[in-house]
């Protein structure tokens, strides 16, 4: 049985699209479910990050009829309407495995060469597995996917200069002011991207560090950690006359910052600027704050222009990287197929 994939990313699809297809965490296990139970999938992995909705599945139908399944699967758990042609792509193996061996080493990122996506990945992949989603096939691509990264990253220079979305983010804030030894930072969402980002910061000079989050103990431990201040998340909008950089990376469902709540605001700042940044997927800045007076908003797919700078960078790697992914999912497909499957711990996790 072949390993699909189907999917959208940064590269096919802008922000607008991906947000409407991403899946929050809580709502992949019964996706994952339903692709069994519906005769989609006999394995599968969903990933979602900020920059990418991709379903990997073991199938027993003929690969472009299993493609067009999962694809309107896709459209209709998410009740999307919308006509979509190149923006979403499908690939059979060996293309299949070569793209998620590139996913995993961070060639098909945004940034070059980062590493955020190998842990999205694995974390992705662990949720399939304990959920009781994967088997034999998807196992051995997703542990030689993992292997295959970590040859890359050791034997290869792909990931010379900037290599996470974060860095992109501070390197932008560079750029933006002459220096950041004036500016505090508001971090809204205390997960991996925003404490990330909030480091960089600091290592280029920030003066501060405000951290936000919903769970304001998480809040409070990322903000001793990085030497800064906690505040509750409801009441973010006070620290606003303050800061100069507001780094938003929350899981929210809906907008956190809005041209209503950011106008009464802007007064207090007495003309200073002030640069929003929106790494999260879907946004939680509304785009029309950008009609705001003194108000700079980025979102994830603004960054790629930073991203272009340490891609030519690293451009004369990627053909010896590429060399290396054909080589191990040439030896992948030729293998002696093993019916055994180690033994995992698993969770029950129902549609």
């Amino acid at each position: 049985m072949p390993v699909v994939v189907v999917g959208l990313s940064h590269r096919t699809a802008p922000v607008e699209i991906r947000e409407r297809l991403a899946f929050a965490e809580p709502a992949i296990p019964p996706a994952l479910a339903r692709l069994r139970s519906d005769g989609l999938a006999q394995e599968a992995v969903i990933v979602s990050t900020c920059n990418r909705v991709e379903v990997y599945a073991v199938t027993e139908q003929e690969p472009a009829a299993a493609t067009a399944a999962i694809r309107q699967f896709l459209f209709d758990t998410h009740a999307f309407r919308e006509p979509l042609t190149s923006e979403v792509y499908a690939h059979s193996e060996p293309h299949s495995l070569e793209h998620l061996f590139k996913v995993v080493s961070g060639l098909d990122s945004m940034v070059l060469g980062e590493t955020e996506i190998l842990g999205q990945v694995k974390k992705a992949y662990d949720l399939a597995l304990q959920c009781q989603a994967t088997g034999r096939r998807l196992n051995k691509a997703f542990q030689r996917a993992f292997n295959v990264a970590k040859h890359i990253r050791t034997e290869t220079g792909i990931q010379r200069g900037t290599v996470s979305v974060a860095s992109v983010a501070v390197d932008l804030a560079g750029k933006i002011f002459e220096t950041l030894a004036k500016s505090t930072v508001l971090i809204i969402g205390a997960g991996d991207t925003g404490e990330k980002a909030a480091k960089a910061l600091l290592s280029r000079g920030a003066k501060g560090i405000v951290v936000t989050n919903r769970s304001f103990e998480r809040a409070a431990a990322l903000a001793t950690e990085l030497g800064g201040r906690a505040v509750p998340f409801n009441d973010w909008s006070a620290e606003f006359a303050g800061v100069d950089i507001i780094i938003s990376s929350t899981a929210a469902p809906g907008y956190v910052i809005d041209p209503a709540r950011l106008a009464p605001l802007l007064p207090l700042r007495r003309g200073q600027p002030v640069l929003l940044i929106d790494i999260a997927v879907p946004r939680d800045i509304d785009p029309a704050v950008n009609r705001l007076e003194g108000v700079f908003l980025y979102d994830i797919d603004d960054l790629q222009a930073i991203a272009s700078d340490a891609m030519r960078q690293r451009q004369e790697e990627i053909a010896r990287c590429e060399a290396i992914i054909r080589e191990r999912v040439q030896g992948l497909l030729s293998a002696p197929q093993n019916p055994a499957t180690p033994p995992v711990a698993r969770l029950a996790c129902n549609g």
